[in-house]
């Protein structure tokens, strides 16, 4: 097949081929909501079986690496790891030119940017991205994909990708789709504990968890509202307080450890929540608003 072939789906619309290599669980999802709609979409796994049921809604299985990326003009990556992809990609002899790379394998910045510096050196179009979603919302606009990299190639490719969910494209650093992925596991592991917190103290009262939860996501909502005025606090490197000063904060930060404790209830995050305050305040902030903080958390921690 010629890359710069497209074709026609059932709409009558322009759908052009596209290769999905991995098929794991998120991969196969990939590839399904590609073939969902209309995308000629050849796929390949090292474990050929677990591309059957995708074959039988019409994929086609490529024999080879070689062969999948010689393809389709765009070609998704979605191995377990970096290391995998590193092996996958080593053959000199892969011819990898006509075909643009978007690498959606989990790992940090620093790979993604190692991985686009190995695409440079060959000439090969090279893109990372993290997917925000569970493998049932792939192909829904509730999966977020989010790319980085050269943005010509991007917008190459945007229609096509629309497919798996909402695109998304931050810019041409291509760690930052990794970056923006670990941010966003720090928001919501920090939303879930907060909230298993406050579910372990009201449990002692005999609340549930459901008629907590109610509540906690009136205060997690209320709280995501503050978030834009405290940004431009910090991009301004400003922290007057206007709502509430930290050494305010701190006073209620005891009471939270105060009554965990008196509850049986463990209180070490609220104790971490208070010991980087207390920092700030040693350090002379104890007059500003609460994203001041921001100058604890932008350091090493302890080793």
């Amino acid at each position: 097949m010629n890359v710069d072939d497209a074709r026609m789906n059932n709409n009558g619309k322009t759908s052009t081929p596209v290769t999905v290599i991995g098929l794991g669980l998120m991969g196969r999802s990939l590839a399904a909501a590609f073939l969902a709609a209309g995308h000629p979409t050849t796929v390949w796994n090292r474990t050929a079986a677990k591309a059957e049921g995708l074959v039988a809604d019409g994929a086609r299985l490529a024999p080879s690496v070689a062969d999948a990326v010689k393809a389709s003009p765009l070609t998704i990556i979605c191995l377990t790891d970096y290391s995998a992809v590193n092996g996958l990609l080593a053959d000199d002899a892969l011819d990898l030119s006509g075909t643009t790379l978007l690498n959606l394998t989990s790992g940090d910045s620093a790979q993604a940017r190692e991985a686009a510096r190995w695409a440079e050196q060959r000439g090969v179009r090279y893109l990372d991205g993290a997917i925000m979603a569970v493998p049932p919302s792939i192909g829904t606009a509730e999966a977020v994909i989010l790319h980085s990299g050269p943005q010509a190639d991007f917008a190459a490719h945007e229609a096509t990708l629309a497919a798996l969910g909402t695109a998304s494209y931050l810019g041409e650093d291509p760690g930052l789709a990794s970056l923006y992925d670990v941010a966003g596991l720090a928001m919501m592991w920090s939303v879930l504990n907060a909230w298993l917190q406050g579910t372990a103290m009201l449990r002692t009262a005999g609340v549930d968890a459901v008629t907590y939860a109610g509540f906690a996501r009136l205060m997690a909502a209320g709280v995501a509202e503050w978030l834009p005025g405290y940004a431009e606090q910090i991009d301004r490197g400003e922290f007057p307080a206007e709502v509430s000063a930290l050494e305010t904060d701190v006073r209620a930060m005891d009471h939270l450890i105060e009554e965990s404790e008196a509850l049986g209830v463990n209180a070490e995050l609220p104790k971490l929540f208070k010991a980087m305050a207390d920092r700030a305040i040693a350090a002379g902030h104890g007059g500003e608003q609460y994203p001041v903080l921001i100058e604890e958390f932008a350091k090493p921690g302890p080793a």
